[in-house]
């Protein structure tokens, strides 16, 4: 009896033993001291070590940008591509963005505009003809406002059997015959939704009568040089691409790839993948560029007004902090992501983990 007892005991002090260093030590960051009167050159420095200490201590797997006056003034990544941590990261590695690809969706929606092909204040019910929500506008769907719920996930998976790989159209399908019960009435409140991108996402491919993946890649990436750019899912021709980095989780040593589900057809709220060096460019497109006029660019930062007369925070795949500072985070399959944007420093900082990194909140508020 004895004998059992000091198993049980034994084992206790291991569980709480480990719980302790989870939760006392490997859990805390180290913290980053950059004196007052640092220099930018001295703050990137001390910067650029910190994340290569975490990088060693398996806190810290992915890439940094920080930029001024739209020129890097630290641009570098830290760590492996995938799990098995044969290729290390470079930056044209591309990461997947999750929904940090909403801005790109919007993008997608804001060239139509610029083409005459939509305009902000169709009802979506134009576009998709059997839509069940005859009120609901796409400026609703950008800004978040729609009352559409977010169910496409949940309907996905009551129907699993019958779906295989899903994708924009048959999620919009599953939509469309089950009309979930709105949440609320367009424009009444805010109410963030994967679902409003991927119905977004849809009509780039009705109107362009191309996939997804490829009207962004002929209208957006390649007139912009996004080389490591590209929307990618599991329906995509390429089984992979080249510099593609893969989700992973590394606990405590223990090492796992996170895949693509059944779900992960899809593509407007997430399923864009991106690099450190392509950001630069994504950046200056939001100044200034080629292919969407000054004044449609601007649509993207503007407050929404609620019916009640408040206005909202969100834009066209932006949150906006202030008439100066913007930003967008994502997290999903292993990714982590952040950017915002500070137009009036001309600053912009992009952090982007593959890692399912437990910090990744803490490193984000350590460089701020």
């Amino acid at each position: 009896m004895k004998v059992v007892l000091y198993i049980i005991l034994g084992i206790v002090i291991i569980v709480i033993g480990f719980f302790v260093w989870f939760f006392v030590v490997f859990l805390q960051v180290p913290e980053l001291n950059i004196p007052e009167n640092s220099s930018e050159k001295e703050k990137v420095v001390l910067i650029d070590n910190w994340l290569e200490k975490l990088n060693s201590e398996k806190k810290f797997n992915g890439g940094i940008l920080i930029t001024k006056d739209g020129e890097p003034t630290l641009a570098k990544t830290y760590g492996f591509t995938n799990s098995k941590k044969t290729e290390k990261l470079n930056n044209n590695s591309s990461f997947r963005l999750a929904s940090i690809s909403k801005q790109f969706t919007a993008s997608g929606i804001m060239l139509l505009k610029e083409k005459g092909l939509v305009d902000y204040d169709d009802l979506v019910l134009k576009h998709i003809s059997n839509f069940p929500y005859d009120n609901v506008t796409i400026r609703h769907l950008l800004n978040q406002t729609s009352g559409i719920p977010d169910s496409y996930l949940d309907l996905a998976e009551k129907e699993k059997d019958k779906i295989g790989i899903l994708t924009n159209e048959k999620a919009v399908k599953l939509i469309a015959d089950n009309k979930p019960k709105a949440n609320f009435k367009p424009n009444e409140k805010y109410d963030y939704s994967n679902t409003n991108y991927i119905i977004l996402a849809r009509i780039i491919e009705l109107i362009s009568n191309q996939s997804f993946e490829d009207f962004m890649k002929n209208n957006i990436f390649i007139p912009l040089e996004m080389n490591d750019t590209r929307v990618w899912n599991l329906i995509s021709e390429e089984k992979t691409f080249k510099g593609k980095t893969d989700g992973f989780q590394d606990l405590a040593g223990e090492i796992r790839e996170i895949k693509p589900t059944f779900v992960d057809g899809v593509a407007g709220d997430g399923g864009v993948f991106s690099s450190i060096n392509d950001f630069v460019k994504w950046d200056k497109f939001w100044y200034e560029n080629k292919l969407i006029s000054n004044e449609n660019l601007k649509e993207a930062f503007k407050r929404p007004t609620l019916n009640n007369g408040e206005k909202s925070n969100y834009g066209f795949g932006w949150v906006i902090i202030n008439d100066d500072v913007v930003m967008h985070n994502g997290a999903w399959l292993a990714a982590n992501t952040y950017f915002v944007r500070n137009t009036k420093e001309k600053t912009s900082f992009v952090l982007l983990d593959n890692s399912s990194n437990l910090f990744f909140d803490k490193i984000i508020g350590s460089i701020k």
